[in-house]
């Protein structure tokens, strides 16, 4: 229990520090804005508030301009979707649903990496991203 105490509150001192560090946010036109938009519609971020590598994985989504649902995984039913669909209750995860399959894909570095992939600066157009 002192354990769990101190890593949420270490987690919400870094939340909190964080809104003091600026996000520089990537620029695009609206058409390129309105195709990213609806492309983040297939993605949904599974997280815990005050878990750092969550904080890290949000940061990244705002500096990319990204419109992706978030759901809490500390709560049902996210939290049983979470398991039912990932096989285990471990954030951040982001789940990736595309045609005619769902990926779960966890750890911080790889959701950025993937996301940096999918709609990062080298990502210019709208065909790009498809």
């Amino acid at each position: 229990m002192p354990l769990k105490l101190f890593r949420n509150g270490l987690g919400y001192f870094i939340i909190f520090i964080s809104f003091f560090i600026p996000i520089k946010k990537l620029k695009r036109s609206s058409e390129e804005q309105k195709c990213v938009d609806n492309e983040s519609l297939s993605l949904t971020l599974y997280q815990f508030q005050a878990c750092p590598f969550c904080l890290k994985t949000r940061r990244a989504i705002k500096r990319l301009g990204l419109n992706i649902k978030t759901h809490e995984a500390k709560n049902n039913p996210a939290r049983a979707d979470l398991l039912a669909g990932g096989g285990q209750v471990k954030v951040p995860c982001l789940r990736i649903e595309t045609n005619d399959d769902e990926i779960w894909m966890y750890e911080s570095n790889d959701i950025i990496a993937y996301l940096n992939d999918r709609f990062g600066e080298d990502q210019k157009s709208c065909n790009d991203l498809v």
